[in-house]
């Protein structure tokens, strides 16, 4: 059984943290769906929104009611419909309405990572480093 208060835990070797953000590290795509999970139910029960910015078909409404997500408090954004991903992510950080901020690989490069002031941020962020896809199975039709 997974538990969402094994997220944190820097021994658990899938994730490595440093005071607000979080390297999620995936082997494949079940890991990446499962830990995804994880995350949103970990950030559902704090206060504030989470921002999830990732492809499209990333999840869908039936995974979120199955894990019992709020989805009320969650925010999903294509990067594709992003004008400025920098603004966008700066203000989530910053405005203190996010509890949390996702990001898919590919999305953030490590000099855009550097650049975020989270040492002045109560948001958290999570980036998932491996370049997996969702299975197939949790694709949107």
């Amino acid at each position: 059984m997974l538990h969402t208060s094994t997220i944190l835990s820097t021994r658990s070797g899938s994730q490595h943290s440093n005071a607000s953000f979080n390297i999620v590290n995936t082997r494949d795509e079940s890991t990446t769906s499962l830990e995804l999970m994880k995350i949103l139910g970990f950030c559902n029960s704090k206060a504030g929104w989470t921002l999830l910015i990732a492809p499209d078909h990333t999840i869908r409404k039936s995974m979120l009611d199955h894990c019992d997500i709020d989805i009320n408090k969650l925010l999903v954004l294509k990067l594709k419909d992003l004008i400025d991903l920098e603004h966008t992510l700066d203000c989530a950080l910053n405005n203190g309405n996010f509890a949390a901020v996702i990001t898919w690989p590919g999305i953030l490069s490590a000099q855009q990572i550097q650049q975020r002031s989270l040492s002045h941020s109560d948001t958290t962020l999570f980036c998932f480093k491996e370049a997996c896809s969702m299975p197939a199975s949790e694709f949107a039709h």
